[in-house]
């Protein structure tokens, strides 16, 4: 009887998890379309296959609904950013298929971030993945440089890294992703002086 209850309870408790990534990954698909303060939760009820209900069973609120899935888009953001410390060309190459993948959402949600606090929020949380992630795959070439010299570069190559850089590239000037990557690349080299 016992293994009865807990293979039980261990099919709902998946049943259950199954159910709540459906509803952060139906959230993260609503949000690739549409800016945040449009989405409502019947739009991610239906797009889950689930009710409205089970929504705010899971989450209790929209707001925590979007606490929710912003702490998992932060998840997955690092998850897809890993690039081999010190090389330059891999790095560039993975935040590339990143910004290509998550740019115009995150370009929405940066207009937004002034007026909307979830969204501000989100965007603080991307700020800081990206200075970390900076500081990660750049490591070599930043620890025998001073604190302060340090410091400066790694504000230079978080620039260089930009959401911003990649739009002046690939949306502004439409460049083709080999050349802007390239450009970036460059621009990498040249601020820690190794082109």
């Amino acid at each position: 009887m016992n293994a009865k209850r807990v293979y039980v309870q261990t099919a709902r408790a998946a049943a259950a998890a199954q159910t709540r990534q459906r509803i952060l990954d139906a959230t993260a698909a609503l949000a690739r379309q549409q800016a945040s303060v449009e989405i409502v939760l019947n739009d991610v009820a239906e797009s889950a296959g689930v009710s409205v209900q089970t929504v705010l069973r899971h989450f209790g609120s929209r707001d925590g609904l979007f606490e929710a899935a912003a702490a998992h888009a932060v998840q997955q953001v690092a998850a897809e950013r890993r690039s081999p410390v010190g090389d330059i060309a891999a790095a560039v190459q993975t935040l590339f298929d990143h910004y290509e993948r998550w740019g115009e959402v995150t370009l929405r949600l940066l207009a937004q971030e002034t007026l909307d606090p979830k969204a501000y929020a989100v965007t603080e949380q991307g700020r800081e993945l990206h200075r970390d992630w900076v500081g990660e795959v750049f490591a070599p070439m930043l620890a025998a440089r001073s604190p302060e010299s340090g410091e400066a570069i790694t504000d230079l190559l978080v620039v260089a890294t930009d959401l911003y850089t990649w739009k002046l590239l690939t949306r502004d000037r439409r460049l083709p992703r080999e050349q802007a990557e390239a450009r970036v690349r460059h621009l990498i080299t040249a601020i820690l002086g190794e082109s």
